[in-house]
């Protein structure tokens, strides 16, 4: 096993996973995937769902990575208690009592460099050294289920972190979702499962497709900047009515399925992130560039089919 890259076998879902009945109901949901430790990304989405009343949010993984410190980390679980939680692959490793070998259970693909693997495996050993210092926290996220299945105004959203098959899947990124083959087999597989909606992550990079009978939404990074544009996170919403400032939608069965743009405190969270992370340490090498200038990637990029941009996007847009 290459640690970082190969993922374990308990990493692989039941074919059942997102069969059974839904957790709770709800008009209004948002799925947040990769935090990252990112306490102004947390304190963004909280003014969003207040503004929202009834809006029900999924976590689905990775909700910690540059969060060193045990208190923050420590803070950001307290806060994380109100949400329904799942496991990524971040909360999986650091919650085995032996070493799994996985590293930071990311399953890279091969086109990732092996410089970028081991700076995660090494970040996934400090996040290991500040678990050790919370008592009882391993086992809290130990106790996170990998799958979810919620029901919105009445149709199923499957919510995991990686894709339906895997917990560190790679088959919801941009490349996966615009096989052919890929496409036909995720309708089956919704078509099985009655699912209308599959809501994931992981992959660091958004994507949407949206397919008859089924969108598939993965929103990157929560506490990272996704675009060339701006410097905020990206989180998933779901609900019978859209957004004003969705950057990109799509409608589908009664349900509108958008990106949200989640504007954080960039100033505050760079200060934590230098304080946690000084120049040349691993996340500094790997992150520090992202979240000062974003990525090379436009909001339409991750537009795979059926998603539409939002009026504020087509308004900024119209003025270039």
């Amino acid at each position: 096993m290459t640690a970082g890259r190969t993922c374990p076998l308990d990493y692989r879902l039941p074919p059942d996973s997102f069969a059974g009945e839904t957790l709770f109901e709800c008009q209004v949901l948002y799925v947040i995937g990769g935090l990252y430790g990112n306490r102004q990304a947390l304190t963004a989405l909280e003014k969003r769902l207040a503004a929202e009343p009834g809006a029900r949010a999924v976590f689905n993984g990775d909700m910690h990575w540059f969060d060193v410190e045990p208190a923050l980390f420590s803070d950001i679980e307290t806060r994380l208690a109100a949400h329904t939680l799942l496991r990524g692959n971040v909360e999986t490793e650091l919650a085995r009592p032996n070493d799994s070998a996985a590293g930071c259970g990311c399953g890279y693909p091969e086109d990732v460099d092996d410089h970028t693997v081991e700076r995660s495996n090494q970040i996934h050993a400090s996040l290991c050294d500040t678990v050790l210092q919370l008592p009882g926290m391993t086992q809290r996220l130990a106790e996170r289920p990998a799958t979810a299945v919620i029901s919105v105004a009445g149709k199923r959203i499957a919510i995991t972190h990686g894709d339906e098959s895997a917990l560190a899947g790679w088959a919801c990124s941009r490349s996966a979702l615009l096989e052919p083959a890929r496409q036909l087999a995720l309708q089956a597989w919704a078509a099985t499962n009655l699912i209308d909606v599959l809501a994931t992550s992981h992959t660091c990079a958004p994507a949407a497709l949206a397919l008859p009978g089924l969108a598939v939404i993965n929103n990157g990074a929560a506490g990272m900047p996704n675009f060339n544009n701006g410097r905020y996170g990206l989180v998933t919403r779901i609900a019978t009515h859209a957004h004003p400032s969705a950057i990109y939608r799509a409608q589908l069965n009664g349900l509108v399925v958008e990106a949200l743009a989640l504007n954080y405190a960039h100033d505050g969270f760079l200060e934590d992130f230098d304080r946690q992370w000084p120049a040349e340490s691993p996340a500094a090498l790997s992150y520090r560039e992202r979240l000062l200038t974003g990525t090379d990637d436009a909001p339409a990029e991750a537009m795979l089919g059926g998603f539409s941009l939002g009026q504020t996007l087509c308004a900024l847009a119209a003025l270039d």
